[in-house]
């Protein structure tokens, strides 16, 4: 086999949750690009009506689904519609997450755990429901979407931390579980990333200066410079493919070096 050969995704249906927009809009734009069959959920039917119209924008063929992936009986029902429109899931991309930034002596329990539901137990709750299948077809790709975070603390995201930190854990676990399967689950861990959520964090001053937390990303990043949606799209689609059968449990951190940099010396 040719060496681009085993990039291919071609005939294989890849399932990227809450991938309207952002992070994993791009995903599934790249999978899409390698040969895959992309579907997708949001949360709700606007949600999902907008990402329909994104992909259509793009020239993507796409099936969405609203599903809230907190729910059980919700995700057992859209695999259940993905297998009969589509086919069964070889590809599960878990993008779907919130962040709440509260100093944690102010945050309620109520959102924390509501942070922990969307960021650790959907991801659970999803692949537990894929798996199956999976195992029947002969194996198959579990990429876990965790952060920076999942190896560092920062002030106001305890609940995030939290539960990166586990989806950390929880991509090791399935490795260890089903890697007897030929399932290999991976994360992708991106740095800070220009996305419409970040663009306020770096708007220039009104002096023409760097926004404050624009200058903090920038000096303690190797690359000196945000990354992009695009920056993903390789690792994803290494990671979705057939060249990355013997890797399993491990995080490709995609930061542009910050976790390997102490920082420059005042």
């Amino acid at each position: 086999m040719a060496l681009q050969d085993h990039f291919s995704l071609t005939g294989k249906v890849a399932w990227v949750t809450g991938a309207s927009y952002g992070i994993g809009f791009a995903i599934a734009e790249a999978l899409a690009e390698a040969g895959a069959k992309i579907v997708f959920n949001d949360i709700g039917q606007a949600q999902t009506d907008k990402g329909l119209a994104a992909y259509k924008k793009a020239g993507i063929p796409v099936h969405g689904y609203v599903c809230d992936v907190t729910d059980e009986q919700a995700v057992r029902e859209t695999v259940e519609k993905i297998e009969r429109d589509v086919g069964t899931v070889d590809i599960l991309v878990n993008n779907a997450g919130i962040i709440k930034r509260v100093p944690m002596t102010e945050m309620s329990p109520a959102d924390f755990r509501l942070v922990i539901d969307v960021d650790l137990n959907a991801p659970f709750i999803v692949s537990k429901a894929v798996i199956p299948a999976m195992i029947k077809k002969g194996g198959g790709k579990i990429i876990n979407i965790c952060s920076m975070m999942s190896e560092l603390g920062r002030e106001t995201v305890s609940a995030y931390a939290a539960a990166k930190g586990g989806l950390k854990m929880l991509t090791k676990n399935i490795a260890s579980e089903y890697g007897e399967y030929n399932i290999q689950c991976n994360g992708i861990g991106p740095g800070y990333i220009e996305t419409p959520q970040t663009a306020p964090l770096r708007e220039r001053q009104a002096d023409g200066s760097r926004h404050p937390f624009d200058q903090f990303i920038i000096a303690k990043t190797p690359a000196a410079r945000w990354g992009t949606p695009d920056d993903l799209k390789g690792p994803a689609v290494f990671l979705a493919s057939s060249a990355s059968d013997f890797v399993n449990g491990h995080i490709l951190y995609v930061d542009g070096g910050i976790l390997a940099y102490i920082g420059k010396q005042p």
